[in-house]
């Protein structure tokens, strides 16, 4: 597949966003964590950082790694067992990235954010000089949402939606959405083998939003294609390109950075108005 014209530019991003789902890191089936996919996403990020990048990583799999540790094969039935997965599970999830990127050289961080960090305009300001400094210093953030203290959800989205609130926070380049899905389809892949992948995204239109199905082929995720067109309005409005890629195979980020067609891009200057602000409304009020 060639480098495509319109996608050249994303080899000049530098301040980058990655999102990987709990599909990406997990095996299927067992939901078990995946050391050597966690591996080679490290690998990854320490190449772009020789690149001259900064990297934020934005992941989920807390309560799927909770639930392995424990032994416990049947999925969280309620929120306080979810919440319960996700404090054992957060623990060694990072402590997992922490041994990787030392063996690379690089220091992690551990940044854990509820809604409520994002709706105050205090916690937006902290959070955002603490995502500077760490910056600055050379250090990977590893963004998770708290699960263990959330109670209205579990979730923003499968952190779709927080990765974009980070982007947007960061005034980040690119945004990246590594999922079990390589992209946004004219109709569900799974249920429709003649659904073609769409390239690129000028425009989030009413259409598109009600064509994208809240489903996904994973039993360890929770966020739909839905909540991915939310998530590229939210990033675009601050200026933030994003692309839907698979996670399964992780030499996508080299293919996405030498400008090869792969997922589904969203130009954040094509995207049709979004406000940011009404969105943080309706996060506070329990709607978004």
């Amino acid at each position: 597949m060639h480098a495509s014209d319109h996608r050249l530019y994303l080899k000049n991003k530098r301040r980058i966003v990655i999102k990987v789902g709990s599909s990406t890191i997990t095996r299927a089936g067992t939901g078990a964590v995946n050391l050597g996919k966690i591996e080679k996403l490290v690998r990854k990020i320490n190449d772009l950082k020789c690149e001259g990048r900064e990297v934020v990583l934005v992941t989920s799999g807390a309560i799927a790694a909770g639930r392995e540790t424990l032994r416990i094969s049947k999925k969280a039935g309620n929120l306080a067992e979810k919440q319960a997965f996700a404090a054992v599970g957060q623990a060694q999830l990072m402590m997992i990235y922490q041994k990787l990127f030392a063996e690379y050289h690089m220091h992690a961080a551990q940044l854990l954010l509820t809604r409520y960090t994002m709706q105050e305009e205090t916690g937006r300001s902290n959070a955002k000089n603490t995502f500077s400094e760490l910056l600055k210093l050379g250090v990977v953030p590893i963004v998770n949402e708290n699960d263990t203290v959330s109670t209205l959800e579990i979730r923003f989205g499968d952190n779709d939606r927080l990765s974009a609130l980070v982007s947007s926070l960061i005034s980040a380049d690119l945004l990246i959405l590594l999922s079990d899905v390589d992209g946004l389809y004219s109709d569900d892949p799974n249920r429709n083998p003649e659904a073609k992948r769409i390239s690129m995204v000028e425009t989030v239109t009413p259409k598109l939003m009600m064509m994208a199905k809240e489903s996904t082929g994973s039993d360890v995720g929770t966020g739909g294609m839905a909540t991915k067109l939310k998530a590229a309005q939210i990033a675009c409005s601050s200026g933030t390109d994003m692309i839907i890629a698979s996670g399964e195979d992780l030499s996508v980020l080299d293919r996405i950075f030498s400008g090869e067609d792969v997922g589904t891009l969203f130009e954040c200057g094509r995207i049709a108005d979004f406000d940011f602000d009404s969105y943080m409304r309706q996060i506070k009020e329990g709607e978004a």
